[in-house]
């Protein structure tokens, strides 16, 4: 494994600087059930652009960040990466720190997100699982069958998810939020169905036929499963959030799969009860799933307070499916990343303008970062965003 001094440490020449703190702000009310050392409390960012929008609030300037912003679209973080696999990274405190602020230094984002898997709460409870290149992860073994899950549950998450399991988590978000100042950290953590998706198919799929039969050959046996994928999810998501993350996002990337029947019924019982792990604590609660053009208010009502919004459905549209109720995330199309500057300029604009309907807009990608992306295209498309 790479040495810690071997790490990029410094900006890049020209790049961006990570905010210095400001001036302590009133604290949120009491009873929100964080510390009081947290940013949302101390006032470093309570009102930062990015959290005004989550709240619905004006924000001095338009936010925008951009999902898998830390990742292979960054020569720095390939250098960083090198020689060490994908869950170890996640796991190495100092590592997925300084990965998770990468992104902030060179583009000037309004927002890191936690460099993170959406299986890493399962290999903390004890899941044989692994990240296989060119396939994404892989399980040592489905889960398919009412002993299968019996066996998955016989240690409960708040059992296995001990403080100590979850020490490299909340280590790296302590010197993530030490280092940001008054830049917010998103807490990061996978929706229950994609989660029981992996456990079933065992590995990547793209019509995740296996989870869906179960889903309604054995709604028992689901159901267990989903309600153990929420509460593992739900206390990898509310330890960052008590280390310091001032919001918590929940990504369904498999939900798009779905019907609304089959969502209302079968998964969004499981979504309300991870989100409610954190319900507590008074961050604001960011949802997004991929091709959920028709599940963007059912997504809204299992707990959260914004919801993200893919490419293939105008922010205008969304906001009036989602009855002008939520503030929204999105939706730049990742396609248009590779398009001539004039293409990808109107475009951002026009993203702009449709999300102005809404009662608060963060400005995003419909999706992650594609690997290829020229990073010097995405820190033109935040100056273009805070220009605006």
């Amino acid at each position: 494994m790479m040495s810690t001094s071997s790490r990029p440490s410094a900006p890049p020449a020209g790049a961006p600087a990570i905010p210095e703190p400001p001036a302590p702000l009133p604290s949120l009310p009491d009873g929100t059930g964080l510390p009081a050392d947290h940013p949302l409390v101390d006032g470093r960012t309570a009102h930062a652009p990015l959290v005004d929008a989550y709240r619905g609030r004006t924000p001095a300037r338009r936010p925008v960040w951009f999902m898998r912003q830390a990742g292979r679209s960054l020569p720095e973080y390939r250098e960083a990466r090198r020689g060490t696999a994908m869950l170890d990274a996640c796991l190495t405190p100092d590592l997925a720190s300084e990965i998770t602020l990468q992104p902030v230094r060179r583009h000037g984002v309004d927002a890191a997100i936690f460099f993170s898997d959406i299986v890493i709460p399962l290999r903390l409870a004890g899941v044989d699982v692994e990240i296989e290149p060119g396939v994404g992860p892989v399980l040592g073994a489905a889960v398919r069958t009412a002993d299968d899950v019996a066996r998955l549950r016989a240690g409960s998450p708040a059992e296995s998810l001990t403080a100590e399991v979850l020490a490299p988590v909340t280590e790296a978000v302590r010197l993530t939020v030490a280092a940001l100042g008054s830049t917010p950290l998103i807490g990061f953590a996978g929706a229950p169905f994609t989660l029981a998706a992996y456990l079933v198919e065992g590995r990547p799929s793209r019509d995740h036929l296996a989870a869906r039969t179960l889903m309604h050959a054995d709604p028992d046996t689901w159901r267990a499963l989903t309600e153990w994928a929420a509460d593992v999810t739900g206390a990898f998501l509310r330890a960052q959030v008590l280390a310091g993350t001032s919001a918590a996002q929940l990504f369904d990337s498999w939900a798009g799969s779905l019907s609304l029947a089959d969502y209302t019924q079968r998964v969004a019982p499981a979504s309300t009860r991870a989100l409610s792990h954190v319900a507590d604590l008074g961050v604001p609660r960011v949802h997004f799933g991929t091709g959920t053009g028709e599940l963007l208010a059912a997504m809204r009502d299992v707990g959260a307070d914004v919801v993200g919004v893919d490419h293939r459905i105008g922010l205008d549209e969304a906001v009036r499916r989602l009855d002008g109720r939520v503030p929204v995330q999105g939706n730049i199309d990742p396609a248009l990343l590779a398009a001539p500057w004039p293409v990808l300029e109107a475009h951002v604009r026009d993203v702009v303008a449709r999300g102005a309907v809404a009662p608060g807009h963060v400005v995003n990608l419909g999706h992650g970062v594609p690997p290829e992306t020229d990073p010097d295209v995405l820190t033109r498309v935040v100056r273009l965003v805070h220009e605006i």
